[in-house]
């Protein structure tokens, strides 16, 4: 918690004195969990990985938007979940499948060589191009208002946070 997942490579980096070194997948500071590293010549086979499905849990507080999307933000809009454990469902089986999302501002997706995130920082609106993703799995862990737990299994490139908006509406 806390560490970007470049923090954590440059980390291990040191510890293992690696010269060459790389990770699967980009992680934001508020991710937990594991990060699969590769180092010398493994890093040619990260690829791989870096193309494959993943899973999350993810935790949302319904009812609240951030201005980044996440936890991180300042809360910019309140309202009263009034949602039972069907509706919840019913928006799950809705998302399952292939959706098409638009990429946050606030995501590691690279534009002209920055990442978005670095633009939504400034202050600055990016145009960004919907993409189709495939949520192959999306079940309520938990649920106690607000607070929803949902354990997710999708392609590379789905945003839990915009998925979690589209629920919360």
């Amino acid at each position: 918690l806390g560490w970007t997942s470049n923090d954590a490579l440059q980390k291990a980096k040191g510890l293992l004195r690696a010269e060459k070194g790389g990770h699967t997948g980009t992680l934001d500071p508020l991710a937990t969990g594991l990060l699969p590293l590769a180092f010398g010549a493994a890093t040619k086979f990260a690829q791989v990985n870096l193309e494959a499905d993943k899973r999350y849990t993810a935790t949302l507080r319904l009812g609240e938007r951030t201005s980044t999307g996440d936890g991180e933000g300042q809360v910019v809009e309140r309202r009263p979940v009034s949602c039972d454990r069907a509706a919840i469902d019913a928006a799950c089986a809705r998302f399952t499948g292939r959706i098409v999302q638009l990429p946050p501002m606030h995501s590691a997706i690279k534009h002209e060589g920055r990442a978005l995130y670095d633009y939504a920082r400034a202050g600055v609106e990016i145009e960004r191009q919907p993409r189709e993703v495939h949520i192959r799995r999306l079940v309520v862990v938990r649920w106690e208002a607000p607070l929803l737990v949902l354990d997710v299994a999708c392609s590379k490139g789905t945003y839990i946070r915009t998925l979690a908006e589209d629920i919360g509406e």
